[in-house]
């Protein structure tokens, strides 16, 4: 029986989640026994899943363990996908940071706290955040201070910080800290006025020194007990910190990209049916759309009831994405940042405790509208690549070929001198050829452009 431990669980004793044969299951350990129980019998794992908080589980046999360490074996509720935090824009960061602060409020009503907070510990779930590890839970010890603090400072207040007082990419530092962006990185890199904030002075300023200056000692007096109310102070200051954290896009290119294009409405509501009408031909189970901008056409799919991840390199678009998914509580959506060109790669320890994108999940269908221009004028990229690239991650492929004619490739064209001559519809035809079957082609109206259906020959 094939059985395998996902590598993003090994740190803690507690347990972790391996698959054994497909299926998904996370072994409590022994070491876990007292706190699994006291969060089950005192009703705050019930509370939690009731009120959309918790992953739930079922309980199943003993006998499926990995080891003979284990106390219970449990099969968690699937996650569609599983996003990292240097991928969500800067709401959806902020509303796993305010989820993750009234989980730990909740929970020391029931008498537990949270052993640590880290953003991983969050994905998005139905359209909203959830916390997904079930053993972050243990009784709270009378005095003892908050165990998570720190890890809560460097995985969700500091890059807030950085990205709504500074620039909005440094999010991406996520990614070359997969504990949190340390703090006192975090303090040179502030601006001046966020040392105005008292919360912000607090918690980044003061709390980068002190772990700047203990770093080497014993600190017994970083040990101290502090009483409830002072407890529960740090994690209202810390909530009051993150809400007045705002961020204001600027427009950008992309981010108001159907404001300032000749591309007319009748042309996106002739490929907005074209579109409609392939994924009613294909019926799949899942869509990515890559450059889906505001997500207008990813709606199309996840309308239908088909989980969508609405992938584009622009955090104002995304952030937009995400703001409308929350407003309309859309749930088989989930827009995410992703540069296609360099896309999040494995990282951590043995380049394998968080994976690549495309290693976290197989995609049925792949949409690629208004993206061939970019990649093969803008990034010098030839179509042998791109096609080979696509029918490596999808059966099924809606891809828009946009001729040189169009304003959009003129607009590209513009700064640079034109060298593509490839870069034709016979061309990208008979390169793709190559590796789909082209099942379906038809233009948009009021446009040059064309919308096709292929299918992977893989």
């Amino acid at each position: 029986m094939d059985t395998f431990v996902i590598a993003s669980s090994f740190r803690d004793p507690s347990g972790f989640l391996f698959t054994k044969e497909g299926v998904l299951l996370r072994q409590v350990n022994k070491f876990y026994q007292e706190n699994y129980d006291f969060l089950i019998n005192s009703g705050l794992y019930s509370h939690l899943v009731e009120n959309n908080l918790l992953i739930p589980h079922e309980e199943v046999a003993i006998n499926l363990a990995f080891s003979k360490a284990a106390y219970k074996v449990l099969k968690p509720e699937l996650i569609p996908f599983i996003s990292y935090p240097y991928e969500w824009s800067y709401t959806q960061l902020k509303d796993a940071a305010l989820t993750t602060l009234e989980i730990q409020k909740i929970a020391f009503k029931f008498g537990m706290t949270l052993k640590d907070s880290s953003a991983y510990n969050i994905q998005f779930f139905n359209g909203k955040p959830m916390f997904i590890d079930t053993l972050s839970f243990e009784k709270y010890v009378d005095g003892e201070p908050w165990i998570a603090y720190k890890q809560f400072c460097q995985h969700f207040l500091a890059p807030l910080a950085l990205m709504s007082l500074k620039d909005i990419r440094l999010n991406q530092l996520l990614k070359n800290y997969i504990d949190g962006i340390p703090l006192d990185l975090t303090s040179k890199l502030l601006p001046l006025k966020a040392k105005m904030s008292f919360s912000i002075f607090t918690h980044i300023y003061l709390h980068g020194k002190s772990q700047k200056h203990f770093a080497d000692k014993q600190n017994s007096k970083s040990k101290r007990k502090i009483t409830k109310n002072s407890f529960l102070g740090i994690i209202d200051s810390l909530e009051t910190a993150i809400k007045k954290l705002n961020w204001k896009p600027i427009e950008t290119e992309w981010g108001d990209y159907y404001n300032n294009t000749n591309y007319s409405i009748n042309a996106r509501n002739s490929k907005a049916k074209y579109l409609s009408e392939y994924l009613d031909k294909i019926s799949p189970k899942n869509v990515w759309d890559l450059g889906s901008n505001d997500g207008f056409f990813s709606r199309i799919a996840s309308n239908k009831g088909i989980f969508t991840l609405s992938l584009d390199i622009d955090p104002v678009a995304v952030e937009k994405n995400y703001i409308l998914c929350k407003n309309e509580k859309e749930k088989n959506i989930l827009p995410l940042i992703f540069d296609l060109t360099n896309p999040s790669p494995a990282i951590g320890w043995e380049n394998n405790e968080r994976l690549s994108l495309y290693e976290r999940g197989a995609v049925d269908t792949v949409f690629a509208l208004a993206l061939i221009h970019h990649l093969a004028i803008s990034n010098n990229l030839p179509f042998p690549k791109i096609a080979k690239f696509f029918s490596n991650i999808c059966k099924w492929l809606i891809i828009e070929f946009v001729p040189k004619s169009d304003s959009q490739v003129q607009k590209l064209l513009r700064t640079r001198k034109d060298i593509f001559f490839n870069y034709t519809q016979i061309k990208f035809e008979n390169e793709f050829k190559k590796f789909f079957k082209i099942i379906s082609s038809v233009q948009i109206e009021e446009s040059e452009r064309t919308l096709y259906l292929m299918r992977s020959q893989k």
